[in-house]
């Protein structure tokens, strides 16, 4: 062996090391890529689809430094992983050229989590009465949360209700402006409840309404019981009446249980008018977790969906989701 000969392995050497390190750099995106898009959500991967945003934007970090250092291969591979799982998220921040009717009875609807009943009532009553809703829909509602919420004077500007209170994180309410028909309320299998009843606004056709509330994949016995909340939800497909579903879904539209749900006849509020990115949980209360966007209005694809606007909450970790809608009129 020549003196020249060692150097040359060296670099040959360093090259493909560091070949190999861009490889594995590319596989958490190549993973991330087939849980998304083939639905299949196993163990904790639940948990980390909720982050797909920023795994989608962290992903072009290898297919650039690939490029850089000239892999053409392993970049061009990684800004496919990266392309991809853009296309995933990124529709979301775009609105939709069909958002349902544009002729009807305009309606403003709100749904708020109150984090075991403590969120700040004032607030929750500003919000109503500064942006006209006509529909509240609240989860984590304590008993406390009723009577702190009837003394700021909810009931004045929503008098009609179907309330379900319980401690902790179960209960549910529903308020209106109109009356609720056939108003009800269920416990679906992970403990919560969700109200419901049908509001017929003047010249509108009649709407049900849901307060949702599917348990949250928090830890592994829990992941089933998620799956099987969100599959049980109401559909607004086939014969079924025109529905709202609005809560908090401890999911977000990157994961697949979500996606079916929306795929039987709704579409997602927020998505369809480009504001689909926007976090509704996380950092609120303090707690040190990335933004992600888990509440959601859900409407029937032949309700119109005028804009959507998303609120901080004191003493909540969620934030408030107000939709402008419109409801088709009545025939």
């Amino acid at each position: 062996m020549t003196i020249t000969d060692a150097p040359a392995k060296t670099r040959a050497s360093r090259r493909t090391g560091v070949t190999v390190f861009l490889w594995l750099t590319v596989l958490p995106g190549l993973c991330w890529s087939v849980f998304r898009f083939s639905g299949w959500e196993p163990g904790r991967v639940i948990q980390l689809l909720a982050f797909t945003p920023y795994a989608a934007a962290a992903a072009w970090i290898p297919a650039l430094l690939a490029l850089i250092l000239r892999r053409w291969t392993v970049g061009a591979t990684a800004a496919l992983i990266a392309a991809a799982l853009a296309a995933c998220v990124l529709p979301r921040a775009l609105p939709d050229l069909d958002r349902g009717a544009t002729e009807g009875v305009k309606i403003q609807i709100m749904t708020a989590n109150l984090l075991f009943g403590g969120a700040d009532a004032s607030e929750i009553v500003r919000l109503v009465r500064e942006n006209d809703v006509a529909v509240l829909a609240v989860q984590e509602f304590a008993p406390r949360a009723e009577s702190s919420l009837a003394a700021a004077g909810l009931g004045d500007l929503l008098p009609y209700h179907q309330l379900a209170p319980e401690e902790w994180a179960s209960g549910t309410g529903l308020y209106s402006r109109y009356p609720l028909t056939e108003p009800g309320t269920k416990r679906n299998d992970g403990g919560f409840q969700q109200t419901y009843g049908t509001v017929q606004p003047p010249g509108s056709v009649p709407v049900f309404i849901e307060s949702v509330h599917p348990l949250a994949p928090s830890a592994p016995d829990t992941f089933d019981g998620w799956r099987t909340d969100l599959a049980n939800e109401p559909k607004s497909d086939g014969d079924n009446p025109r529905r709202i579903l609005l809560g908090d879904f401890n999911s977000t539209l990157d994961h697949g249980a979500l996606r079916k749900l929306v795929s039987h006849g709704y579409r997602d509020s927020a998505d369809a008018v480009g504001k689909g990115l926007i976090g509704t949980w996380g950092p609120y209360d303090g707690d040190p977790i990335p933004p992600v966007t888990i509440d959601h209005v859900l409407v029937d694809e032949e309700i119109g969906v005028r804009d959507v606007s998303v609120h901080d909450v004191t003493n909540s970790d969620h934030r408030a989701v107000i939709a402008e809608l419109t409801f088709p009129a009545a025939s």
